[in-house]
């Protein structure tokens, strides 16, 4: 695969069961066993399994208990994020080495733009193992990596070929090669997803790009039209660096499964408000907001996103958007985790065109959140202002 002119080249790094191996590598007596990273409490899932366990279906997002009863001779860990974490940035130190454009998306993959370095390292082909060689020298891991003209490919070629590999997609030739792909694998396309397309007599990726997107928008939605483009090989996104990605988040896993709007809705309203405090401490505004929640019939994780009309560090602006968004979720269903992020940061002399009631609500929410917060420093979280609940 070569770029042509005015071509992208993005790379997908993917590490192999990231928490289990480095529990392997810790831990020598470990390899070549099937160990389960995870919650040990009785609502407890699988963060990573080996590749041993995998064999026996243990996956990611799998109930503990459903891990025990599918491999009860396996080696059961909790989670050690700071081991996890350092062991990341030493990953991401490495790839910011062969391009300032690194993209982490979580702690164990990130995109990296390698567009015009073929003079410094080669074909993508000796790029892809020159990093994998690295990582390998440098943290005693594996990674799969997946080479392509955009993010959508790459990520998706990535996990074509794990564990240890590197997938090309060949250039000029990207919807042929995605083409006869199930449609799960389209971001976007989740279990309800995928069963209305198979409906509709979907089944391959190059079924979708050959449907007219206008049918697809009038079963689907918005997320039609995406899928389509995708099909279609597209995605314009760019790699975006760690420090123009940065976001405060704040989540909860539930020891008793909620429902219904206003129980979703506290706990949506408690996140914003350790959100804000956080934004506070760090002077620093939010222009968009993310809620999610994971159901825990499925363990599947939707996600919904605002702009905000403009930037805030006041609870009150972030969960008036907020909740908005719990209306585009179905919150009829079990659900054992609710969480929300602020994100798009800047510092608070940003840009902030808008509507001058608003800027002047959002300030004095700020400035009344503020005193709130010394004094709690002072007195402790339960004193509570006459309109929190």
């Amino acid at each position: 695969m070569m770029t042509g002119s005015g071509q992208r080249l993005i790379l997908h790094v993917d590490m192999d069961a990231f928490f289990a191996s480095i529990e392997q590598m810790d831990n020598p007596e470990l390899r070549a066993k099937p160990v389960i990273v995870g919650g040990l409490k009785n609502r407890g899932v699988v963060s990573t399994a080996s590749y041993e366990a995998r064999r026996f279906g243990v996956h990611s997002a799998v109930a503990m208990s459903k891990a025990r009863r599918l491999c009860p001779h396996g080696i059961f860990l909790p989670v050690r994020m700071a081991r996890y974490q350092q062991i990341s940035r030493t990953i991401m130190d490495l790839l910011s080495e062969f391009s300032p454009m690194v993209e982490p998306i979580s702690i164990d993959e990130a995109f990296v733009d390698m567009t015009g370095s073929e003079y410094l390292f080669g074909p993508p082909m000796a790029m892809a193992e020159s990093i994998k060689e690295k990582i390998k020298s440098k943290t005693g891991l594996s990674c799969s990596v997946g080479v392509a003209c955009n993010k959508f490919l790459a990520k998706l070629a990535s996990d074509l070929e794990k564990p240890d590999a590197i997938t090309i997609v060949p250039s000029a030739h990207e919807r042929e090669f995605i083409a006869p792909l199930p449609v799960k694998k389209l971001w976007g396309v989740g279990p309800k997803a995928e069963a209305k397309l198979m409906a509709l007599g979907l089944s391959t990726i190059g079924d979708i790009a050959q449907t007219d997107p206008a049918l697809l928008q009038r079963h689907m939605g918005s997320l039609g039209l995406h899928i389509h483009d995708l099909s279609m090989a597209r995605d314009d996104r760019v790699v975006a660096k760690a420090r123009d990605r940065q976001s405060i988040g704040h989540e909860r896993t539930l020891e008793q499964d909620i429902s219904g709007f206003e129980a979703v809705e506290d706990m949506v309203r408690d996140a914003c408000r350790h959100i804000a405090k956080d934004l506070r401490k760090k002077d620093t505004m939010a222009r968009a907001v993310r809620i999610k929640i994971r159901y825990s019939d499925t363990f599947q994780l939707a996600t919904r996103d605002t702009r905000l009309a403009l930037p805030c560090q006041d609870s009150t602006t972030l969960f008036n958007h907020a909740r908005q968004l719990l209306d585009r979720l179905d919150l009829s269903r079990p659900i054992r985790l609710v969480g929300a992020t602020a994100f798009e940061l800047q510092g608070p002399d940003g840009p902030a065109q808008g509507d001058l009631f608003l800027s002047r609500d959002s300030e004095k929410n700020t400035k009344l959140e503020r005193t709130m917060d010394a004094i709690r420093d002072k007195f402790g979280d339960k004193i509570k202002r006459g309109t929190e609940r």
